[in-house]
């Protein structure tokens, strides 16, 4: 099938070889051709034709999938065309053929115009039926960013017809470029243009081409775009694109993570690989939004095994699919158990020696430990003392809790949990042989339970969007960067720290819920409902993440801080937890708060005044 149409091909371009010089004959005689001329060509006619189709070879005239061509196959044809006719007319002059000069010209037109034209057939024929069989509508599209990234948008939008952008202007802050045209679309004005260009132009989508641009400058033209309402989607910045060409596929959705501007993690990576190479690493909690996260990001450092320990089999069994696919090599142990367990923790790290545990299981949605504390007590407070007394048994190098900013001044029962095992890890560090510390930070984007993932339920079904308070406050970061930075911190601890994570500015949660909503694709208020339903059992307006600000110092990694070891003794603690054990027994929540009062005197649990009818 292939050499017929090869065959087809190299027929029909004979054929039209031939025509195309009796039609410039014809053309320069006015149609009465003189027989010294006619017969001229005649008798070389098979020279010039199969010189030519040798030149098309050459050029890989017969290669091309053409209903795909491009500027770089247009530029191939009309070389290949300018080639065979400097080659057949200087053979023309070398026998004396006396042809007119005129002809050789009138041929070159007529080759381009024919031997080209007829290629470019199967695209046009292409994008008529792209336009007739695509249901979606041209989308008016604005490209941010003038530069080379923006160029390479523009031309891969054009080539990828398919998807429906019809790029119609730019906008770019360097004012030399404003007014200017760049392959024939204009350049309209800077990032302050864009709210009214969205409106005179009709745009439908904006696509952000300013990867170099730097972090607050990116902030301030995604927040410009996102305010718009329309789809907007942007193209990685070069630290994912390696120098690489922009492709169509690498232009990707403007996310939330974008829009809080959070700047790239910096790790020391040589301290990482000596920290986990060849150790056998344990995470609890394994199959949480945190706990799988370590997880593939320890993977990657060599270590010689991990085990994931985790309550909950769904969780981890997605994860330990993903891992067998990515790592194959991988020494990976999943462990269905859980840390309340202290016969069976014992039996594990008796079995395993791990060197180094992130203890990251937890109960961690603020109003079910409200309606639960006794489950909060168990397993945070006595599953982490649990984890604790075992890990210096046997032999545990270091290990790592991963804590909150809910600890700090807490007002709810999870707070005041994840408090007292921080006072477990510091207290019990100096009597130790392991080296304990703690990591605390914030909430972290479309970790399981957080607002995110709610907000976006709630816009899929149509609203109405719930928050709390008008002014509530959280600190964010992503999962990906929570993980990168626990690692780190554990890696330069010594011992009995609490490291501090540094989660750049507050975020307003209605702040948070209006982006969302305009990355779907609404208009918050007009589009999608927001309505304000007061603050849950034991939820603050405003998050804290230091005790004492006094005694945080800074550490060598620009993103964590520490704060300073505090005085306490640790059989004094456990015999404070006594009573706290005891109170779980009883069933009896408000038994439960009392004692969680008593240890962790910052305790004030917050209850919303209700009306008579318990609203």
């Amino acid at each position: 099938m292939k050499k017929k149409k090869l065959l087809l091909q190299v027929v029909l371009d004979a054929l039209l070889i031939n025509l195309i010089y009796l039609a410039a004959l014809n053309l320069r005689f006015e149609w009465h051709i003189p027989d010294f001329y006619m017969n001229t060509y005649v008798k070389y006619a098979l020279v010039i034709t199969v010189l030519k189709i040798g030149v098309y070879f050459t050029f890989s005239l017969y290669r091309m999938i053409l209903r795909y061509a491009s500027v770089h196959e247009m530029l191939s044809i009309l070389a290949a065309i300018f080639t065979s006719n400097v080659l057949a007319s200087g053979f023309l002059m070398l026998i004396h053929s006396a042809f007119p000069r005129s002809i050789y010209p009138i041929v070159t037109i007529l080759d381009m115009l024919l031997i080209g034209g007829i290629r470019f057939i199967p695209k046009i024929a292409r994008t008529r039926q792209t336009l007739k069989t695509d249901q979606t509508p041209y989308k008016n599209t604005l490209i941010v960013g003038a530069g080379e990234s923006g160029i390479m948008v523009l031309n891969e939008l054009r080539r990828h017809q398919d998807l429906g952008n019809m790029p119609i202007a730019f906008v770019d802050d360097d004012a030399e470029k404003q007014g200017k045209l760049i392959r024939g679309v204009k350049v309209l004005g800077d990032r302050h243009s864009i709210p009214d260009l969205v409106k005179d132009l009709k745009i439908a989508e904006i696509i952000v081409a300013m990867p170099s641009v730097k972090s607050d400058d990116e902030r301030e033209i995604l927040e410009i775009c996102n305010s718009t309402s329309v789809k907007v989607r942007i193209v990685p910045g070069v630290y994912e694109m390696i120098d690489a060409p922009i492709k169509v596929e690498d232009i990707r959705d403007l996310s939330i993570e974008d829009l809080l501007g959070r700047e790239e993690v910096h790790l020391n990576i040589g301290e990482l690989q000596a920290f986990i190479e060849g150790k056998t690493i344990m995470v609890t909690g394994g199959g949480g939004s945190i706990g799988s996260e370590l997880v593939r990001q320890i993977a990657v450092y060599k270590p010689a095994r991990i085990l994931v320990l985790d309550i909950y089999e769904n969780s981890v069994y997605g994860l330990q699919n993903e891992m067998k696919r990515n790592y194959p090599n991988l020494d990976l142990i999943v462990l269905i158990e859980s840390v309340r367990d202290r016969e069976r923790i014992d039996k594990l790290l008796g079995t395993y020696h791990p060197h180094i545990i992130f203890h990251a299981a937890a109960h961690k949605h603020v109003p079910l430990m409200e309606k639960s504390p006794e489950s909060a007590v168990k397993n945070n407070v006595f599953g982490t003392l649990n984890m604790v007394l075992e890990a210096d048994r046997h032999g545990v190098e270091k290990f790592v809790l991963i804590s909150t900013d809910k600890a700090v001044n807490p007002t709810n029962v999870m707070g005041a949990t994840k408090r007292i095992c921080e006072l477990i890890i510091q207290s019990y560090n100096p009597i130790a042989k392991t080296d304990y510390v703690a990591v605390r930070f914030g909430n972290v984007l479309g970790s399981a339970g957080s607002v995110i993932p709610l907000f976006l339920d709630q816009i899929k079904g149509g609203g109405p969007v719930t928050v709390t308070d008008r002014e509530i406050i959280r600190y964010f970061m992503s999962i990906p960067e929570a993980a990168q930075l626990v690692l780190q911190a554990g890696a330069i601890a010594k011992g009995g720290e609490v490291f501090i994570l540094d989660m750049g500015e507050p975020v307003r949660i209605l702040d948070l819920a209006e982006k969302l909503i305009r990355l779907s694709g609404y208009r918050p208020y007009e589009d999608m409902k927001i309505e304000f339903i007061g603050l849950r059992d034991g939820e603050k307006q405003f998050e804290e993440l230091l005790i004492n600000e006094d005694l945080a110092d800074r550490t060598d990694h620009e993103r964590i801080y520490v704060e300073k070891p505090i005085s306490l003794d640790f059989h004094e603690l456990e015999l404070s937890l006594v009573p706290l054990l005891e109170s779980t027994k009883l069933h009896d929540r408000d038994a439960v708060i009392r004692e969680l009062e008593k240890i962790v005197p910052t305790f004030d649990n917050y209850v919303p005044d209700r009306d008579k009818d318990g609203h």
